[in-house]
């Protein structure tokens, strides 16, 4: 264990879901239980996220360390900068290097909604990127991981300014990147062709989340602004009705994708698990 980083140096394709903490008033032993079942997968990591503005941050460590200590698998931990001042995320780094997490997953992340007008804009950190810098001056021994947007940060007035502003993430420390889900592979390839342009050669996982309902589809447009391609609507239209129906035909078309990206060469598959680990047996076993 140690950098995830070096990880995408072998010649292999890296392998990673992601899980998140229960709701502040839900016992977390069920959570652990599941994340128990990752062990099996042979992932190179996991990674665990939490609410805006770092609501929920102290059971995301815990399952971290739960991970690392006691399921055996790296873990990458995201952090957001709306949520961290300078003093948080010191507390958090520290935090972090007492349990062991030694790669973070440094993300601007959603602003609060508590959170007032004069908050957010007099924030420590306004970008991942100004987070990912401090951390790398004042934390050398962190490994920093950046995210990116194959149908572009839904902020960027166009994707040449997304890919610019990625450049100073990766420039500032990211060494590596995880790419928001996406269902249409040719736009992440595309957005792989204007990274090499402008001289980005960071590794990059493709992050495939399974569609396996209609609804959860419906939320995930409106939190990620992806594209949906008419492939994957029609199946909505098909067999969104039937739940069982849908959910066979969403892991079906998450296989399909992740093995068209597989055929063309991308360095890490990032499967948006969803605490699913019997969802992300069924895609890795059909994709390896």
């Amino acid at each position: 264990m140690g950098s995830i980083r070096e990880k995408y140096d072998t010649e292999r394709i890296v392998f990673s879901c992601e899980v998140f903490p229960p709701k502040k008033d839900k016992p977390i032993e069920p959570t652990l239980e599941k994340i128990k079942d990752f062990r099996p997968l042979s992932l190179d990591f996991l990674s665990v996220t939490y609410g805006a503005g770092g609501s929920n941050a102290g059971r995301a460590v815990e399952i971290a360390s739960f991970i690392k200590k006691e399921v055996g698998i790296d873990v990458l931990s995201h952090i957001t900068s709306v949520g961290f001042t300078k003093e948080k995320l010191d507390n958090g780094l520290k935090t972090f290097t007492e349990n062991g997490i030694e790669n973070v997953l440094a993300l601007r992340g959603d602003r609060p909604a508590a959170m007032t007008d004069d908050e957010y804009n007099s924030r420590d950190f306004l970008h991942a990127s100004d987070m990912a810098e401090y951390i790398r001056a004042n934390y050398p021994d962190f490994t920093i991981a950046g995210a990116c947007y194959p149908d572009k940060h839904f902020e960027a007035r166009d994707f040449q300014e997304d890919i610019s502003n990625l450049k100073k993430k990766v420039d500032s420390g990211c060494s590596f990147l995880i790419s928001q889900l996406f269902f249409d592979n040719d736009r992440f390839f595309n957005m792989l062709e204007m990274m090499d342009k402008v001289g980005i050669n960071a590794p990059v996982s493709a992050g495939i989340m399974p569609v396996t309902s209609a609804k959860m589809l419906g939320t995930t447009v409106t939190l990620s602004g992806t594209s949906i391609p008419k492939k994957l609507s029609d199946l909505i239209a098909r067999y969104g009705e039937n739940d069982s129906d849908m959910k066979k035909a969403g892991i079906d078309y998450a296989i399909r994708q992740i093995q068209d990206l597989i055929s063309r060469s991308v360095a890490g598959i990032h499967i948006y698990a969803m605490n699913k680990p019997d969802i992300a047996k069924t895609i890795l076993d059909a994709v390896r």
